[in-house]
């Protein structure tokens, strides 16, 4: 009988399951995207298009009332992919890290 290593759980961050729309720029363009999760330091996305992994990424969501316990709230995070992969449907699964986020007014353009 082989034994497997378990990997240790690497995330320090309570993570929230939710599908939620998200803007991402990459090389100038605009893509919409979704959420497969969030956390206050990473998020996970699906997208059509592939992204390398250490290239940096900046997008933009909304974090619904049910979150933030008040109103929406639109978020303009930047960061760093750390993983990419492909799903069964033909997108790409985005895992990527949040070095600096800003919260938007309702006024305010997206970057």
């Amino acid at each position: 009988m082989g034994s497997q290593a378990v990997q240790p759980e690497q995330r320090s961050m309570r993570r929230f399951t939710m599908q939620l729309p998200v803007q991402v720029k990459l090389a100038g363009l605009d893509t919409i995207a979704t959420t497969r999760d969030v956390s206050a330091k990473g998020v996970f996305i699906y997208t059509d298009r592939d992204f390398a992994n250490d290239s940096p990424i900046e997008f933009t969501l909304t974090l619904p009332p049910e979150i933030t316990m008040t109103q929406s709230i639109r978020v303009n995070c930047t960061g760093k992919v750390v993983r990419v992969e492909r799903d069964p449907r033909g997108k790409y699964g985005v895992a990527a890290l949040i070095d600096h986020y800003r919260f938007l007014d309702s006024s305010e353009p997206s970057s």
